[in-house]
């Protein structure tokens, strides 16, 4: 099921929710019953508890966010870093040029193909890759400099080695979810309570008030989902991607 069907479901869901409860309430209560004498208390906790819980969802929209463009940002610094090693790499002999060069396609190339399809459904990197960036750096920092101009070009290529193996590191700690379980709790719980707090200022069955119940909760509903979807910044639908890989390598198809 697609993500934004996921979305839309859970927006009329919440909206059908707060009507359905709300026209119930209405028939069921007592012919005495005044919706104009809510207290005043009641009316100010109501406030605090959507003011409150509002912040708290902006927090946590603005946490997963920051969570997902780091994410891309790390995808970005590794194909970058990549990039320079197989540019950098023309001043050594043709033989060893071409084989470092062979290695970062190969690395790229899993990473695109296969690395990227581990991470989005089992969340972790795969020991491949592992091993063909083992390669890299092996080709890198075995090679003894014949000449000054090889020399000054070494260090910066050991340099991007760390660059991409940092970068990795960071790719593979940001695949699984970065919202813990006890704020989903938090979440869902202060989700109910400001929902709820709207029935108890005992709202009527005018299409106004229905109207605006509805839109209130679907908002909430929305901002769940932003959360949700940006949580787990490479396998749901607003997620980070292998483009920066296929920019910089445009021979590796995807």
């Amino acid at each position: 099921m697609s993500d934004w069907l996921v979305l839309v479901l859970a927006m009329l869901a919440a909206c059908a929710v707060v009507v359905v409860i709300t026209l119930v309430r209405h028939r069921t209560a007592s012919d005495d019953d005044d919706p104009s004498e809510t207290p005043d208390v009641i009316e100010y906790m109501t406030m605090w508890i959507g003011v409150v819980y509002a912040i708290v969802l902006g927090l946590a929209v603005a946490g997963v966010w920051e969570a997902r463009s780091a994410a891309q940002d790390h995808v970005q610094t590794e194909a970058q870093a990549l990039h320079e090693i197989s540019e950098r790499v023309r001043v050594y002999p043709p033989d060893v040029r071409d084989g470092i060069r062979a290695d970062v396609n190969a690395y790229v190339g899993h990473v695109v193909h296969m690395e990227w399809r581990t991470m989005t459904e089992r969340g972790h990197l795969t020991q491949e890759g592992t091993e063909l960036l083992a390669r890299i750096r092996r080709d890198v920092t075995d090679y003894q400099p014949r000449s000054d101009f090889e020399a000054q070009a070494y260090q910066p290529l050991v340099d991007q080695v760390a660059a991409v193996d940092q970068a990795r590191s960071a790719r593979g700690d940001s695949t699984g979810a970065t919202m813990p379980g006890f704020v989903w709790f938090g979440l869902i719980a202060g989700a109910t309570i400001t929902v709820g707090m709207v029935f108890a200022l005992q709202i009527r069955r005018t299409k106004r008030e229905l109207v605006l119940a509805g839109l209130f909760s679907a908002t909430i509903a929305f901002m769940l989902f932003l959360i949700w979807d940006f949580d787990a910044p490479y396998s749901r639908g607003i997620r980070a991607t292998a483009q920066p890989f296929l920019y910089l390598f445009p021979h590796i198809k995807g």
